[in-house]
């Protein structure tokens, strides 16, 4: 099977106090309460119309400074190799973040966020919003995770793993 090229147009820009990925959130978890603020271009701005009637949004974005990928990563949260699939890590192929935000407010054709985890200037790819009865599954397989109990001892942040 041949491989075919995607090529997909950024609809904005996602700016947050991430400069560098050192000590940096790896999660929404780990980023309770930060500030960022997409910066939708302005002709993809009509798109917006109804986001701020969300709570939650879903952020689709390029993992634009990752530098090279890898098929086994160690994961956070474990010390046992993984397959990149089985894992959140941003050394992935095709180099897409997903992340679940929390909107604070809608001005224009920027949307205030808060629980940002993501690089500054992030190529923002798509928003969808976050709708619970869609997307909240319960009863699910955890993997790996399953036996992790405490999640709130661990340190949410990245380390030379994710650089």
């Amino acid at each position: 099977m041949k491989t075919k090229t995607i090529e997909l147009e950024a609809i904005g820009v996602i700016k947050t106090p991430w400069k560098t990925p050192d000590n940096m959130p790896i999660q929404p978890t780990g980023a309770k309460g930060i500030k960022g603020i997409i910066e939708v271009f302005p002709k993809f701005s009509d798109g917006l119309k109804g986001v701020d009637g969300f709570s939650h949004i879903m952020l689709i974005y390029q993992l634009h400074l990752v530098e090279n990928t890898k098929l086994e990563v160690i994961p956070f949260m474990d010390n046992t190799p993984k397959g990149i699939f089985a894992t959140r890590s941003p050394k992935r192929p095709n180099k897409i973040g997903v992340s679940i935000v929390e909107i604070e407010k809608l001005e224009g054709n920027k949307i205030h966020i808060l629980d940002v985890d993501m690089m500054n200037n992030s190529p923002l790819l798509d928003i969808k919003p976050y709708f619970e009865d869609f997307d909240n599954r319960t009863g699910t397989k955890k993997g790996w995770l399953t036996n992790k109990q405490d999640i709130d001892k661990y340190h949410f942040k990245s380390d030379k793993r994710f650089i």
